[in-house]
């Protein structure tokens, strides 16, 4: 159930916000819960715009041509990014932060990186497009790609999960594979982006819904494996509120 402005949404508001497809569904799990979710009517509308951003992001990472490395081997593109000892990319000092990440989307064959660093880069892109360069700058002018643990301050929760009642399309879920093969930790798991229709991103894999996901990282166990992969009921997903918030101070 959705309430803006701590009443009830009015059904011809919301069919007037579900301007596409992907906009519809969302509204319509929302609207369907049986959790209450609280908005203004702004921060509403930022959250479909930013989920939006976030499909788009990963279809153009996927098309990109960045490939699937370990830390150890990863590269970057030594004119935006310094290339750090543990293998993340810190963003050079005298280049703009947006024109580094867009980079990525324009050269992805001179990147490689392994799964979360491509989760990070995908929300890093959605802001980008929200926010416009100028202000993307400004907000995240020290951006450091590797994990979780690095991720700037505002978007500190996509890197902490949490059992959620919805999933929803723009959410970062995780494929678990506990009997991985020792040989090749990298196959631990993988860190996907809910595209809706109960399809996935997942760097290294491409969109394949969670059958298919399951089946990939089942090849990568241990000899004698008996635990399939499985995908986990939690969720890791960004303040939309308080980017909201940022949003509209400056509109």
């Amino acid at each position: 159930m959705i309430h803006i402005d701590g009443k009830p949404a009015d059904a011809e508001l919301l069919k007037e916000l579900s301007k596409d497809s992907l906009e519809k569904d969302i509204i319509n799990i929302l609207a369907n819960s049986q959790k209450i979710y609280t908005y203004s009517i702004n921060e509403l509308k930022f959250e479909l715009i930013l989920r939006k951003e976030i499909i788009e992001a990963a279809h153009d990472l996927n098309r990109s041509g960045i490939s699937f490395r370990v830390f150890r081997d990863s590269k970057c593109n030594r004119e935006y990014w310094d290339r750090m000892d543990d293998g993340g990319f810190a963003v050079k000092s005298d280049v703009s932060p947006g024109e580094a990440i867009s980079d990525i989307y324009k050269n992805g064959s001179r990147y490689g990186t392994e799964c979360a660093t491509a989760i990070v880069i995908i929300y890093y892109k959605a802001l980008l497009e929200v926010f416009g360069k100028e202000r993307f700058d400004q907000l995240f002018p020290n951006i450091y790609l590797m994990n979780w643990h690095l991720i700037d301050n505002k978007l500190k929760e996509v890197g902490l999960t949490h059992k959620e009642t919805d999933y929803l399309p723009g959410d970062r879920r995780y494929f678990i594979n506990p009997d991985v093969d020792p040989i090749t930790p990298q196959w631990q798991g993988e860190n996907v982006i809910d595209m809706n229709h109960g399809l996935y991103y997942g760097h290294g894999v491409g969109i394949r819904n969670a059958e298919a996901m399951i089946k990939i990282l089942n090849t990568k166990r241990k000899k004698d494996a008996v635990e399939s992969a499985y995908l986990l009921d939690s969720v890791g997903r960004p303040n939309f509120r308080n980017l909201a918030d940022i949003y509209y101070r400056e509109h």
